[in-house]
């Protein structure tokens, strides 16, 4: 029976129902899940046959709802059509099936070169009305966000006293389970952070934040989310509004900790013996949150870098990737 898929997995979608519905599966129970795929694949991925972690991941990234049953439902297809393509003989990925077994449910948009560079050209147009330090303050952010791989209530309720201009250390104080680090900012993001601050403190002398609204306090999660997500959608104007990936704030940390791995197997270093720099400077209480990144890192390259699979799978499968 065809059922009009079009991707390059069509055949093995078709084939996977027919197999289901042979064992007495509902055809409806997949039926949805795959047309939404095969869409997907057909605009992200259309010379795609074999299933890989990407495509994966991006997919459940489309999905705008925070309902936890649909991503569930998502990622029990995914993982079905997985193992489908492994028994009929080709490399799939298999997504576990602990993965949505958190609280809540995070999968990261990994933004690429292009893709940051649009982003934050985007976060520089952007002009809030009756806020005229905004503007800086959006630039400034989301910048710091990301070169510090910072959550984004870190960045959101620092102090002024908790950054120090001169050194480029950011005192990250009292964080996610009551932890406290000390960033260190480029030379670049400190030059930066200087000239937001001249411009802060002749507009906003008297508020404690280092990036107070027009009040005094900090920002809400939901402006910042608000504003991301803005200069997101302008950042693709080709892309229709339904189509458009729901992002996160939080996405530029997962950015940063990518960029630094992908860094480490250009320079050929070991990542099972670096792993811990990079878990103190992201403020990790387990070291199984940052192993996690490496799977997030292109399967080509991973494949390729020899990794320390043994030592790395210890840790890998405990990890917890939706934990702000």
């Amino acid at each position: 029976m065809k059922r009009n898929f079009i991707s390059g997995f069509s055949k093995d979608l078709d084939d996977m129902i027919d197999l289901k519905v042979s064992l007495r599966y509902s055809e409806s129970t997949y039926l949805d899940r795959a047309h939404d795929f095969d869409r997907f694949c057909v605009w992200k991925y259309p010379d795609e046959t074999t299933l890989t972690e990407p495509i994966v991941l991006n997919w459940l990234k489309t999905h705008r709802s925070n309902q936890g049953n649909i991503i569930h439902a998502m990622v029990t297809f995914a993982r079905s059509f997985g193992r489908y393509q492994c028994a009929v003989g080709k490399e799939a990925f298999v997504i576990s099936e602990k993965f949505t077994t958190g609280r809540s449910i995070f999968v990261p948009y990994l933004f690429t070169d292009g893709e940051l560079e649009n982003l934050f050209q985007e976060i520089d147009c952007l002009t809030p009305k009756r806020d005229p330090l905004a503007s800086m303050v959006l630039s400034t952010y989301f910048r710091m966000t990301y070169t510090c791989g910072l959550r984004p209530g870190e960045g959101r309720n620092i102090r002024r006293t908790e950054v120090d201009l001169n050194s480029g250390e950011l005192r990250i104080v009292d964080s996610k389970r009551h932890r406290s680090r000390t960033v260190v900012m480029s030379d670049d993001m400190t030059a930066l952070a200087r000239s937001y601050a001249a411009m802060r403190d002749a507009a906003r002398p008297d508020s404690e934040y280092f990036f107070p609204t027009q009040n005094g306090g900090p920002y809400t999660a939901a402006w910042m989310q608000g504003k991301f997500k803005k200069a997101f959608a302008a950042s693709k104007p080709d892309v229709p509004k339904d189509l458009l990936p729901s992002v996160r704030v939080y996405d530029l940390r997962h950015r940063f900790a990518t960029a630094i791995l992908n860094r480490w197997l250009d320079e050929e270093r070991d990542l099972s013996s670096r792993l811990s720099y990079l878990q103190a400077y992201m403020g990790h209480k387990q070291l199984e949150a940052t192993a996690y990144y490496i799977h997030l890192l292109p399967e080509n390259l991973v494949k390729s870098a020899g990794i320390d699979w043994e030592s790395i799978g210890r840790i890998l499968p405990r990890a917890e990737l939706w934990c702000e």
